[in-house]
Order: C-alpha cells, then sequence, then structure tokens
C-alpha cells in the first residue's frame, strides 16, 4: 500500500495521521501494525458510507465487532446519540482498552470521540474520516463536541484519537456540495500560514475540486500539515491554534441562525465566514484591498452564487450577533474575531463589541 504518514505529537498524546488509496479495507492489518489490539470494537458509521466498504472492513476483522449507524447531520451531533452509543459500549461490557471507531465525516467523528472521551474517562478511539472536510481538518487535533440549542459545538473536550485512516478513494463517493465543504478547510489553511500553497490553490481550484491527481493529494497532505503543526504548538487552544477558528465565528453564526438547515452546511458556511471575516478585516483598516481581493475572487471561483445576501436579510442581523456573541471563543461580553493581516498571516487577538459588529453588517451586508 502506498501510504504517506503525518506524525502528529502533542502533550496529550503523539499518534499517526495515514493517507493514501483503498487502504481501509485492511483496516485490521493497520490497526495491529499501530500496535492497537482490542478486544472488543464499536463501529460508529455514517449511514452515507457505501455498504460495500463497510463489509470489507467487517471481513477484515474476521471476530464479532459492533455496530452503529447513525445519520450525518447538525440536529443530530446531539446528547441523545452520545448516549445511544454509550449504552452500547455499557450493555457489551466495554473496557478502556477496547475500541471505538468512527467512519464518517466530521459529525460522526466529533460526537464518536467525545462518547469515547467521557466513557470509563476515555477509551481507545480510531478516526477513520470519509469526507474531505473531516481528512483535512476535523480528524486532526483531538478537538470533540456536540451542539445544544444554544449554539454550535458547547460541549464537548480534547482527546486526541490513536491513529487517523484517511482513505482518499471515500471521496469519490460524495456531491460536489461535500467536496466543496472540506475545500474550504483546505482553503482557510492557505489563507492563515502559506500565501504559496494559496496561490497553488488559487491555479488548480477546478482540478482540486475534480478530484484530480496529484493536486488532491497534494492539497490533503499540504493542508493536515499547516493543521499538524498548529496543534503541536498548541493543542489546548489557548494562542496559537485560535488561528484555525479564523472566518468559524461568523461561519457557525450563520448555521446556527438558520438552525443547521440543509439550505447551508457547514463548509459553505465557512467560506461565507472567511468572506466575512476578511470584509472586516478590510473595514477597520487591517487588510489592504489586494490581498481582500485575492480572497474574494478566489471564492468566486469556487461558487459564485455563495453571497450572505442569499441567505439573510437586514432583519436577522440580530439573531446572527446573537449567536457570535455566545461563541466558546469568548471570554467576555466582546466577540472575539480572528482576522488577518495580508494572505498567510492572521492576527488572534481581536474583540469588539456587539454594536460594532452590528454597525459592520448593517454597511457591508448587501456587498459580502
Amino acid at each position: 500500500m502506498n501510504i504517506k504518514k503525518i506524525l502528529v505529537n502533542t502533550l496529550d498524546g503523539k499518534y499517526p495521521i495515514l493517507i493514501g488509496k483503498n487502504i481501509t479495507p485492511k483496516l485490521k492489518n493497520i490497526l495491529d501494525r499501530n500496535n492497537i489490539f482490542s478486544t472488543k470494537i464499536l463501529l460508529v458509521i455514517d449511514n452515507k458510507v457505501p455498504s460495500a466498504i463497510i463489509k470489507k472492513i467487517k471481513k477484515s476483522f474476521k471476530k464479532k465487532i459492533f455496530l452503529i449507524y447513525l445519520t450525518s447531520n447538525e440536529r443530530n451531533k446531539s446528547q441523545k446519540n452520545v448516549d445511544k452509543i454509550i449504552n452500547i459500549l455499557l450493555k457489551n461490557k466495554f473496557n478502556r482498552n477496547d475500541c471505538l471507531i468512527s467512519i464518517g465525516g466530521g459529525i460522526i467523528g466529533d460526537l464518536s470521540a467525545y462518547a469515547a472521551s467521557i466513557f470509563k474517562r476515555g477509551l481507545i478511539y480510531v478516526s477513520v474520516p470519509t469526507t474531505l472536510l473531516a481528512q483535512v481538518d476535523s480528524s486532526i487535533g483531538g478537538k470533540t463536541g456536540i451542539n445544544s440549542k444554544y449554539g454550535k459545538n458547547l460541549i464537548g473536550s480534547f482527546y486526541q484519537p490513536k491513529l487517523v485512516v484517511s482513505d482518499i478513494s471515500f471521496l469519490k463517493s460524495l456531491p460536489r456540495r461535500e467536496i466543496l465543504c472540506g475545500y474550504a478547510e483546505i482553503f482557510k489553511h492557505s489563507i492563515i500560514s502559506d500565501k504559496l500553497f494559496f496561490y497553488f490553490l488559487d491555479k488548480n481550484v477546478k482540478k482540486i475540486l475534480h478530484l484530480k491527481s496529484p493536486f488532491i493529494e497534494k492539497s490533503i497532505y499540504k493542508s493536515c500539515i499547516i493543521k499538524k503543526n498548529v496543534v503541536e504548538k498548541d493543542f489546548k487552544e489557548k494562542n496559537l491554534r485560535k488561528i484555525l477558528n479564523f472566518g468559524h465565528t461568523f461561519g457557525h453564526a450563520y448555521e446556527s441562525a438558520l438552525g443547521y438547515s440543509s439550505k447551508l452546511n457547514h463548509g459553505e458556511a465557512v467560506i461565507l465566514g472567511i468572506s466575512s471575516a476578511a470584509k472586516f478585516s478590510q473595514h477597520i483598516k487591517m487588510l489592504n484591498k489586494n490581498d481582500y481581493n485575492l480572497i474574494s475572487d478566489h471564492i468566486k471561483k469556487i461558487n459564485s452564487q455563495l453571497k450572505l445576501k442569499n441567505f439573510f436579510k437586514n432583519g436577522n442581523i440580530k439573531k446572527i450577533t446573537s449567536f457570535m456573541s455566545n461563541d466558546k471563543k469568548n471570554s467576555d461580553e466582546k466577540i472575539n474575531l480572528i482576522l488577518i493581516k495580508k494572505v498567510g498571516k492572521v492576527n488572534i487577538h481581536h474583540k469588539f463589541n456587539l454594536k460594532k459588529i452590528e454597525s459592520f453588517f448593517l454597511n457591508y451586508f448587501n456587498v459580502i
């Protein structure tokens, strides 16, 4: 198997990320080679994952494994589904040396990892991300979490996996909208860290979105390296890791304000959030017009119809800012924003009151 390996090394433990094609049918062998020898295994599976792949994974284990299928949407990223997972583990007498493996996108991974982190204070967790978003973002770094009626990801923990297995073959089964969802994070990583990578994306965006080799492989690998480097320096998000939230304070508020509607998925919300954060950075004269245009023009290449005014009206501003004020990254009454100085460099220490944010929306709502 041709597998690229990235080793993530944090204060909370180290683990490999394996990236390759058609590697999940050999999952049992991969676990063995990484010294994961659990007696009992629970697979938490996104019901969108092709059944043929799950059959191959089950066959590779040659022993009884437990399965639970969940529907992947933000409403199901809930305590109710965490309880379903925990009950299976308790009923079948799992212990801390047994293993929970998530097979799905970021939603399945987030709630599975959270369940793993709280079951008997932590059992072995392995992530098999099946979406581009999960492969380049949510499977790396140990953030777990679920949603509540008060907002997105407000309940959770930091819990590192023992192993991440990213099989690029899964991406072929995804609709274009899901590919775009993952590309949003790749795009974000280039903006916060690497202008040369941004130019690579800008030149090859259509090839990447159509999963052309070697462009998609390079994008995934480079994106993972960027996130790994940030996480290793600050895995508890005390300082540097906050740059990974670029565009997300706006984006999460957009998702929440729409009630996690299918009209706007996470990646689309992040792209809108990146656009908003860039525009706000220009608004306070931090970002120059040329770099703002680089970002804005790239978003048009991704999806020319992705505009805030297509989802919200002026009457939604207070609802949006209410969710922004409840963001978990805020430590006082002000809203903490990750802003951009130029492509490749962000600034993490900026707080604004609600009136400043509302004024921004009132001035720019129809042009963002």
